[in-house]
């Protein structure tokens, strides 16, 4: 059988039963008696054979796929892709991925999981603008994760921004901060939302509400770090767990210590946050749980009569050994 995929006659003639049989177990179809199904399984183990997922496909008028639309340049993303498989699987779909990265927009990404015949899509921080979102949910559900403005038409499940912000500012000013700073992620998604929440916690509390541009990425983070320390302040509130280390690595880089010099918090408890070096405080958007809610709800609008809904759930803050009470 070398060079060659094995079919299914070729392991019906190593089991001694017609092509009809093997596809009936291939199938796990009623009609064959279960010492055909073992003699079988077993000649399709030697061989090597696996049933061709495409073929199958094409026979059937439902691929059962869900389209998953995720950034390279996110960490956070892969977080949720994990868990968009295991929540997929215990609803008897499968997940497609599309990855938005360099010199491959998001426009091609989705369109690459529709030639695929998924039959909704989730995208993850999608970029594009309402309209043309919405051109895509009038062919099939689309569910927007982590972003909620994006018209009645589509589905959304995010993270409660405001609130995060507020348990970020309030742990901070627990400690006994005051000049407390925000990195913002420039264009990136949320970034607008997290900047405004920022802005009224500090304002509510008669508080500085001092912003730095920064970005998604431990680079904006590096550059954002540098400028800070040109009038430093006691904490600093970081767009992502990705800018918080660029802004950590930046203070480290001068001879400040984190926390005794100046606390640093981080967005998203990704698994950057958790590493045993770095032991980021952060606000966890709970990966697991978003990405198991936008899957049921593409599942749910697949087999239900359920109109779009947006979904919103609240964060939670962690605290790690990044955060502590303010310079004596």
């Amino acid at each position: 059988m070398t060079g060659k995929r094995p079919t299914l006659m070729d392991v019906a003639e190593a089991a001694g039963v017609s092509r009809a049989l093997v596809s009936i177990v291939m199938r796990d179809a009623p009609g064959a008696s279960e010492a055909t199904r073992l003699k079988v399984q077993a000649a399709a183990r030697e061989l090597g054979y696996r049933p061709d997922s495409r073929a199958r496909l094409l026979r059937s008028s439902r691929t059962r796929l869900l389209g998953l639309s995720f950034s390279t340049a996110q960490a956070f993303h892969a977080e949720i892709v994990d868990a968009a498989y295991a929540g997929a699987t215990i609803r008897g779909y499968d997940i497609a991925l599309s990855a938005v990265a360099n010199g491959r927009p998001e426009a091609r990404a989705v369109e690459s999981l529709l030639d695929l015949g998924c039959e909704a899509l989730i995208m993850i921080s999608p970029s594009l603008p309402p309209e043309e979102l919405a051109g895509y949910a009038a062919r099939l559900p689309v569910i927007s994760l982590l972003r909620d403005d994006v018209g009645d038409a589509l589905d959304s499940v995010s993270s409660d921004d405001h609130a995060g912000i507020h348990l970020a500012v309030e742990h901070l000013v627990s400690l006994g901060h005051q000049r407390i700073a925000h990195v913002d992620g420039g264009q990136a998604v949320s970034s607008a939302q997290r900047r405004a929440a920022f802005q009224a916690e500090m304002t509510s509390r008669g508080l500085d509400a001092r912003v730095v541009a920064g970005g998604p990425t431990e680079e904006d983070g590096l550059r954002a770090g540098r400028e800070l320390q040109q009038d430093l302040p006691t904490a600093v509130v970081a767009f992502n767990d990705r800018c918080a280390l660029g802004v950590w690595e930046s203070f480290r880089a001068a001879g400040l210590r984190v926390p005794d010099d100046v606390s640093v918090l981080g967005y998203d408890d990704s698994q950057f946050a958790r590493l045993s070096y770095v032991q980021l405080s952060s606000i966890s958007q709970d990966a697991p749980l978003l990405a198991r809610a936008a899957v049921d709800r593409a599942v749910d609008r697949l087999e239900g009569t359920t109109s779009a809904a947006h979904l919103v759930r609240t964060p939670h803050l962690v605290v790690r050994e990044t955060t502590g009470r303010v310079p004596g």
